[in-house]
């Protein structure tokens, strides 16, 4: 499997790059949110069949969902 970028680190290559911290941080919060939805429906064979819609119900549910 393949070892992919978490949102903090990204945003630290960001930072360390220079790049508009506003902008990065915004865009870091939208990999977090995809990130975790790719976990749950990863996962969605193990638990039960869990869809896309259910994923993102949990985070609005979890997360406060602001700002999407």
């Amino acid at each position: 499997m393949e070892k992919k970028q978490t949102a903090v680190e990204w945003l630290m290559e960001q930072r360390l790059q220079g790049a508009n911290l506003d902008i990065a941080l915004e865009q870091a919060k939208q990999m977090e949110k995809e990130q975790m939805i790719d976990a749950i429906l990863d996962n969605r064979n193990i638990t039960s069949q869990v869809t896309l819609r259910d994923a993102e119900q949990y985070y609005k549910e979890t997360y406060g969902g602001k700002n999407e």
